[in-house]
């Protein structure tokens, strides 16, 4: 076997079938000279039973000294226990991260995530992942890639969030279907966006002017029974919109309101007598299975948010959502000194961290309690009334 040069190479003549001229100076590497009169290097090992063989580039464009060096690369990664071409293999067929949203959406979203958040997932990775990383190879995202994109987001820091949290599951998936390394999610210690979360609560004055124009709104005809029955049904139970938009007669049992599959599966909802009055004043439809029907036969209502906003702009509650009669039924039961851990279990939160964003609103019975006390105290010592210290700045 005589060495690669260059001046042998270029005076290697083509035969009727390709052949190998083989290198003296690095076993394993050779040239190969096809019919067409091509020449390529080669390198070649064997790994377990199986012969290896890889192209390390065409005479003319790759020098000698160049494929012959990459040559003993490759030939040094065998002597520690890799395999260099079934590498180069695997990365040629890769998935992309398009690939992934496709394989997370069909065999994980479709499966595990409730229709409404698999539509936000599926609008998330349309928008906002596949335009910016769809032809990435899985294995080649890094965690600036992420970050990044992130930035990119920050003037919707709620969406932005969003997506990181889709991209960290998803690349989670892709560790467990084993198309990366344990332990490499490009999305650890990303840091996610300060939300500044607008929680509104109805003081009493507002929950009773409320209640006044459902009152008209039932009396003169303006909207559906259903309709108004669904708000109060909100306020009274402190349920999701959907839970009660999607409920059916089945659920109510004596226990309550039996929902087989919330947002946080199965659970039962308390009906204190005030829901279950609301309940029984409604106007029932012969084979229609929902509670809040719909005006075609046998549904449901789809869309609360038109009569909301009617309903709204006339109790003067323009800046109030649907979702904050929820948050006003948690800040009532907190307001009144109910424990934190049964406010999230009356609201079904799976865990506490979601009920905590009301604790500040249990100092509210506190501060009542010292300031009743302390002024009881006060008395009692025989003291003047104690001046007001506020100061009015003018």
């Amino acid at each position: 076997m005589p060495k690669i040069t260059k001046r042998a190479v270029a005076a290697l003549k083509p035969k009727d079938t390709s052949y190998f001229v083989w290198d003296s100076l690095v076993v394993g590497f050779a040239v190969r000279v096809m019919p067409s009169g091509t020449k390529t290097f080669q390198v070649q090992y064997r790994k377990g039973a199986r012969t290896r063989r890889a192209s390390l580039g065409r005479f003319g464009v790759v020098s000698v000294e160049q494929a012959r060096d990459q040559a003993r690369e490759m030939l040094g990664q065998v002597a520690g226990g890799s395999d260099p071409v079934e590498q180069i293999a695997l990365e040629r067929i890769a998935p992309t991260v398009s690939d992934l949203c496709d394989r997370f959406l069909d065999v994980h979203v479709a499966v595990h995530v409730k229709p409404s958040t698999a539509k936000d997932y599926s609008s998330t990775i349309r928008r906002m992942i596949r335009p910016a990383l769809g032809m990435f190879k899985v294995t080649d995202v890094l965690r600036k890639d992420i970050a990044n994109l992130h930035y990119r987001h920050r003037d919707t820091p709620i969406q932005a969030n969003r997506m990181l949290s889709v991209l960290s599951k998803m690349f989670n998936l892709a560790e467990l279907w084993g198309l990366r390394p344990d332990g490499t999610n490009p999305c650890r210690h990303v840091p996610k966006y300060k939300e500044n979360k607008l929680e509104r609560y109805l003081t009493a004055a507002e929950i009773q002017h409320l209640g006044q124009v459902l009152k008209r709104c039932e009396d003169d005809g303006s909207e559906t029974p259903h309709v108004i029955a669904a708000f109060r049904l909100l306020l009274l139970t402190g349920c999701r919109l959907g839970e009660i938009q999607t409920a059916k007669w089945e659920y109510v049992t004596e226990r309550g309101l039996e929902l087989p599959d919330s947002k946080v599966g199965k659970r039962c909802v308390p009906l204190p007598a005030a829901a279950r009055a609301v309940l029984d004043g409604l106007p029932r439809t012969a084979g229609n299975p929902f509670i809040i029907e719909g005006k075609l036969p046998d549904t449901h209502i789809t869309d609360m948010q038109r009569p909301w906003r009617r309903i709204r702009e006339l109790a003067g509650l323009e800046d109030v959502r649907i979702h904050d009669l929820r948050h006003t039924y948690a800040s009532i039961a907190v307001s009144g000194g109910m424990p934190i851990q049964m406010v999230g279990r009356l609201l079904g939160h799976t865990q506490l961290q979601t009920t905590l964003r009301y604790a500040h609103l249990a100092d509210d019975p506190v501060r009542a309690a010292a300031e009743e006390n302390s002024t009881a105290i006060f008395a009692s010592l025989g003291a003047s009334k104690p001046k007001n210290h506020l100061r009015v700045i003018k």
